[in-house]
């Protein structure tokens, strides 16, 4: 009997283990995506903002700086709607995990719900056959 148990106890940590190393992976996968979209959004807007200041170098006069007030509005503008859209993929990323780590997790609840129902039922089983 106990050699049953240790047996069962043991694919049971076997089968945690093994989640816990997916649950893992499914992790650090989402936090990769999620640095790259930061890191692209990061590259963008600095790219932009060296642009700017190039720009603002070239001034003149007033009307240069009038327009270069209009450009940088417009950047300002393209800035915080490019900053929404990563955020909208950050979080739809997020979800995308999450509902892979939930999936994980139903699917070890099972499992030890399984192990634990398995010696129950046999032990019911061997009751009526008596």
């Amino acid at each position: 009997m106990t050699q049953q148990l240790n047996t069962q106890a043991f694919a049971f940590a076997k089968q945690l283990s093994d989640n816990a190393f997916k649950a893992h992976a499914l992790t650090i996968k989402g936090l990769e995506q999620v640095a790259e979209l930061q890191l692209a959004a990061w590259e963008k807007q600095v790219q932009a903002t060296a642009d700017f200041f190039t720009q603002a170098a070239e001034v003149r006069d007033a009307d240069a700086l009038r327009g270069l007030w209009e450009k940088g509005t417009a950047a300002s503008r393209e800035q915080a709607e490019h900053a929404v859209s990563v955020t909208k993929e950050i979080v739809a990323v997020t979800q995308k995990t999450a509902e892979s780590l939930n999936a994980l997790l139903q699917e070890q609840q099972k499992a030890a719900k399984d192990v634990v129902s398995a010696p129950v039922e046999a032990i019911k089983k061997a009751a009526s056959i008596k």
